[in-house]
């Protein structure tokens, strides 16, 4: 699905987003995220994985999944970063899932893009710190944005912190204070759950601009 860019507050950027495993492009987490971003001057697509798009429950194997998510870019004709004049940079990324699916796309090499989107980085199952995620993104060599929740039972931002130092710059962090995997807060935080999106959303914008103005 398609959600165009606000033409007046053009970013000169294009978000392809993947969704988590559990919900698809439908999910109203998908459909706000996608919305927003697009009223701020981000074009942004979404897509279902093939097993979600069949009504199955369980994701496929990663090499199918990264071959989903090449199939979209492809189809969109935007496998480069190097645009041309007036052409929207792009950014990929996804909530959970669809961001570890994307880093591994660019780590190797299958597509070359400006930027990279986690919205809630799955760093290790819960409960199991011990089997990292990280080799895709140390490989990835783009600029990276995290949106993280601190309680985030995926990867704190502390358990973050080490890898993007370890990236010698390319990589941002915005923690969402009190927010878990869903990026779900806690009713006596000094913000609202739609305050908190806004800050969120906020960030994803000011960080592509920033990166499309560097480029």
């Amino acid at each position: 699905m398609v959600y165009p860019g606000s033409a007046q507050r053009a970013a000169g950027a294009r978000l392809i987003l993947a969704h988590g495993a559990g919900a698809g492009q439908t999910s109203n987490f998908m459909v706000k995220f996608a919305a927003e971003l697009a009223t701020r001057g981000i074009e942004t697509v979404t897509f279902n994985f093939i097993y979600t798009e069949r009504g199955r429950r369980l994701p496929d194997r990663n090499d199918r999944l990264e071959q989903c998510y090449l199939a979209v870019i492809n189809t969109l004709g935007t496998c480069s970063s190097r645009r041309g004049a007036g052409e929207n940079r792009i950014f990929i990324g996804g909530k959970s899932m669809g961001g570890r699916i994307a880093s591994q796309v660019v780590a190797k090499g299958q597509c070359e893009v400006t930027g990279l989107v986690f919205l809630g980085y799955p760093l290790h199952p819960p409960g199991k710190p011990h089997q990292m995620r990280d080799g895709s993104l140390r490989k990835a060599g783009v600029p990276m944005l995290f949106v993280q929740g601190s309680r985030d039972s995926f990867g704190t931002p502390c358990e973050l912190s080490p890898i993007i130092d370890d990236l010698n710059g390319l990589a941002d962090i915005f923690v969402v204070e009190g927010g878990d995997h869903s990026f779900k807060i806690p009713k006596s935080s000094v913000v609202s759950q739609d305050q908190m999106y806004g800050l969120m959303l906020d960030k994803i914008d000011q960080w592509m601009r920033t990166i499309v103005q560097s480029n």
